[in-house]
């Protein structure tokens, strides 16, 4: 088996083909070509890799990555952690490749999930009236509209309890009065 290099080694490569999605890079002592992606060929947005190097130009990069993918071992090469013009590395302790590596982690939707709150207070604004939060957290404008929090579900229970008490009584408070005309 071939010498690779040693991961997160810096070397300098020789462009062996350029692609629209990167540049293959030989790499030295041995016949194995790494990909430098677009991605990693400038801290800037790479359109096009041809603008940035061509065939059998020689280039700073770092190795940063080696997978075993149908038999087949893959090497990803970046250049933009590696100072083009004396090969120093730019990211000693692999910061801007741990970050490259939380971007590319899929998103997750949580908005299926209900969101409950744990700790709700237990007190009555002085400025609004409302329920669940302090005077100097009150955002009402004077005459405006005022929110509170959304009450539990057995709140809401008693609540429509106490509704449909107050439609009845009025209800018969309307009967009443109209007897009285």
């Amino acid at each position: 088996m071939e010498a690779l290099p040693e991961l997160y080694a810096i070397f300098q490569g020789e462009v062996a083909t350029v692609t629209e999605y990167g540049a293959f890079i030989k790499i030295p002592g041995c016949r194995r070509q790494g990909l430098v992606h677009r991605t990693h060929m400038s801290a800037c947005r790479v359109d096009k890799p041809s603008e940035i190097v061509d065939v059998g130009d020689k280039v700073w990069v770092k190795l940063i990555g080696k997978e075993m993918k149908d038999d087949k071992l893959k090497l990803s090469l970046s250049m933009k952690v590696v100072n083009q013009g004396t090969g120093k590395d730019l990211d000693p302790n692999n910061v801007s490749l741990d970050q490259d590596e939380r971007k590319k982690r899929t998103f997750r939707d949580y908005t299926s999930q209900k969101i409950t709150l744990e700790a709700v207070l237990n007190t009555v604004c002085k400025k609004c009236g409302c329920k669940g939060h302090f005077a100097k957290e009150c955002f009402v404008q004077p005459g405006g509209t005022k929110y509170s929090l959304i009450p539990e579900e057995e709140e809401e229970e008693v609540a429509a309890a106490g509704c449909e008490r107050d439609k009845k009584t009025s209800l018969t408070d309307d009967s009443s009065k109209k007897r009285k005309k």
